[in-house]
């Protein structure tokens, strides 16, 4: 007994450790397959001993989540759901009774609110008890509808997700490999709990309706099919589904699986719901899942085969990513002989060794995934020298994940790399120079640094004689060249390659210091970190590249080609809502819409969050007496409500007059 409870708490402390890194930190510690045995694993031990630990993740939904959005509790938990991967377990235990089969969907689960026709309000699923506010990024949504027909109050459950194609266009438009998404679900989680909703409009997130929760005055005539076709005549799409019996469920479990290649909303696997919603509700619940559906995963096909070799993948950013090569094997109808395993805790978990016997499989029948390591002899050397330009490694560990990193500064793959990212469309936007041709110019000596692409015409015959280049070419990549030199700070500053600093943070910080690049250069970590969205990993980042001479050396040099235009923003005498934060809620009458009224705030040198923090200096609410929870919140801290008019005095400017300036 003592062993296996030992065992237990071992399970328990492993599962809980790579749940938090996934959920919290976008990090996995270990494959899908390995984390679902062990979790049967645990449920096994449990029912065999009777013994259910406080902290097993067999008992609790999810981890508090880590963010500046409000929060709010649910009406009713949202719980997982008991698995199988029998698919004639679905036939027992549907027994008598219809049931509908459909996409369980991998994405950000999200509650929707409708009052009289429009939405009112969104929450994340959270930990299940405790969601997040998130219905300004919800408005964005590319296919949830803006008004409905009814007109009461409308509870309903879906998924938002980014389906893959939009992911594939995403990673696309970022040059750096390891700087792109490593898959749809962390990205529309990212993208979801924005604190700008602009960047989740930019990534098209879908929404699909999997249940309705309250919809009074409805007949739905006790059936979950009902309502799936009332909620489309509302306008909402719903996921996927199939009609079936204990005699059809495994015929259409096979029909899915077939449509799997085809589907371009990621999904992990189907639910199984009763038809019967009383009967269903009457079966209650566990402390954990509801007993009216059950998710079904897919038994993922494996292929045993031999690890070859570990091949090191170095990145812009110094990071240098291990892959396991192995002996080919056919895996869900392709040839597979490789797999990112994304960082060195992973390598070790798995104890690999060149040699070892592996069993590998594709997640979700697509990502190649190493599942288990049956020899783990562990003597898989880590790389002591960078694969592209021959200096030391390092192992650096950061929130309990260890990755190896290239100590050379002048690393040739960081110099390709952070040459093609800096040419991207979202950086300087350079057209004409592939990331091979400009491979070639470094290997010749053109390129050094950033600043000499704008000196290429001193090698104006031999890029023409290049392979792939000639007069015609070479005249429009120096145009596109010339054209950049008339940028804008948020480009540079992300085009400049800093550690963690993308395309919105680069904004973000810009309007933070009035667009003065002195200013964020000797900014230390605490000023960024005062920044809505801006977290100390980020502020470091942007510490460290400065505080690096040869870093400043090379911008310099790099500034004297360019022509930096700075936003107009109006006079410094109309910025008078500089440094102050505002809070937008409710309807607004002297405005067409919030956007509108932020773009304002904006225009004044002000900035509009999401939620009311302690850094929030004022609210914005005609309703100042209402007792929403954005209210209770700015009360609570002592923050001024104020009304459009009360805000359009504070202002100092009408706002017909300031609009029309424009």
């Amino acid at each position: 007994m003592e062993e296996k409870q030992n065992r237990m708490r071992e399970l328990v402390a492993r599962l809980n450790e790579a749940a938090k890194a996934y959920y919290q930190q976008n990090t996995e510690l270990m494959s899908n397959l390995e984390y679902d045995a062990l979790y049967e694993q645990l449920e096994a031990l449990e029912k065999e001993t009777g013994i259910v630990l406080n902290n097993s993740p067999t008992v609790r939904v999810g981890y508090e989540l880590l963010s500046e959005l409000e929060r709010e509790e649910h009406q009713t938990p949202m719980l997982s759901l008991d698995k199988t991967k029998d698919a004639a377990a679905l036939a027992a235990w549907l027994g008598d009774k219809e049931g509908l089969l459909s996409w369980k969907l991998d994405g950000l689960t999200i509650v929707l609110t409708y009052e009289g026709g429009a939405l009112s309000k969104a929450v994340t699923r959270g930990n299940g008890e405790t969601g997040e506010v998130v219905t300004n990024n919800a408005r964005t949504f590319v296919n949830i509808p803006h008004r409905i027909p009814y007109s009461g109050t409308l509870i309903l459950r879906g998924e938002a997700v980014i389906t893959y194609s939009e992911f594939e266009r995403i990673n696309r438009e970022i040059p750096d490999a390891e700087a792109q998404y490593k898959n749809p679900r962390n990205l529309c989680s990212g993208s979801v709990r924005q604190l700008n909703n602009q960047v989740t409009a930019e990534r098209h997130v879908c929404f699909f309706a999997f249940s309705l929760v309250q919809a009074d005055g409805v007949e739905f005539h006790n059936s979950r099919e009902r309502q799936f076709r009332w909620l489309e005549s509302q306008g909402f799409p719903v996921v996927e589904y199939r009609k079936v019996t204990r005699e059809t469920v495994e015929s259409a479990v096979e029909a899915f699986a077939r449509s799997i290649g085809d589907n371009d909303v990621p999904s992990d696997g189907l639910v199984l719901i009763y038809d019967d919603i009383t009967y269903g509700n009457s079966l209650g619940r566990t402390a954990k899942f509801p007993r009216d559906a059950i998710a079904f995963k897919w038994a993922d096909e494996t292929a045993v085969t031999k690890l070859s070799e570990i091949e090191w993948s170095p990145s812009r950013t110094g990071l240098i990513n291990p892959v396991a090569i192995f002996e080919p094997v056919e895996l869900e109808g392709t040839t597979v002989s490789r797999a990112s395993l994304h960082n060195i805790s992973i390598m070790e978990g798995l104890e690999l060794g060149i040699g070892d016997e592996i069993t590998v499989y594709k997640a979700n029948m697509i990502i190649p995934q190493i599942a288990d390591n049956r020899t783990r002899s562990g003597n898989a050397p880590i790389a002591e020298h960078c694969p592209a330009c021959g200096a030391p490694t390092e192992i650096r560990e950061s929130n309990a994940v260890k990755a190896l990193f290239c100590t050379n500064p002048f690393c040739s793959a960081k110099k390709l790399k952070l040459f093609s990212h800096f040419v991207s469309r979202n950086a300087m936007d350079i057209d004409g120079i592939s990331e091979a041709s400009l491979e070639k110019m470094i290997d010749q000596g053109f390129l050094e640094e950033l600043a000499d692409l704008y000196r290429l015409e001193e090698y104006r015959d031999p890029i023409i004689d290049m392979e792939g280049f000639g007069q015609k070419s070479y005249d429009n990549l120096i145009a596109s060249i010339d054209r950049s030199r008339h940028t804008t700070l948020p480009r540079l500053l992300y085009g400049i390659g800093i550690m963690n600093v993308g395309e919105s943070n680069a904004k973000l910080i810009c309007r933070e210091f009035a667009y003065d690049l002195n200013r964020i250069a000797h900014a230390d970590v605490e000023d960024f970190t005062r920044i809505d969205g801006i977290g100390e990993v980020i502020g470091q980042s942007v510490v460290d590249y400065f505080a690096n001479a040869h870093n400043r050396e090379q911008l310099e040099r790099l500034l004297r080609e360019l022509i930096i235009e700075k936003p107009d923003a109006g006079s410094a005498a109309e910025q008078t809502l500089a440094g102050k934060s505002f809070v937008i809620t409710g309807t607004v009458e002297q405005f067409a819409n919030r956007s509108e009224l932020k773009e304002y705030i904006e225009k004044l040198g002000g900035k509009v969050t999401g939620s009311v923090t302690g850094k929030t200096d004022y609210l914005i609410n005609n309703d100042t007496a209402s007792g929403s929870s954005k209210n209770k919140k700015a009360k609570e801290l002592g923050i001024p409500i104020l009304s459009e008019d009360e805000f359009l005095n504070l202002a100092g400017n009408g706002k017909r007059e300031s609009m029309e300036e424009e």
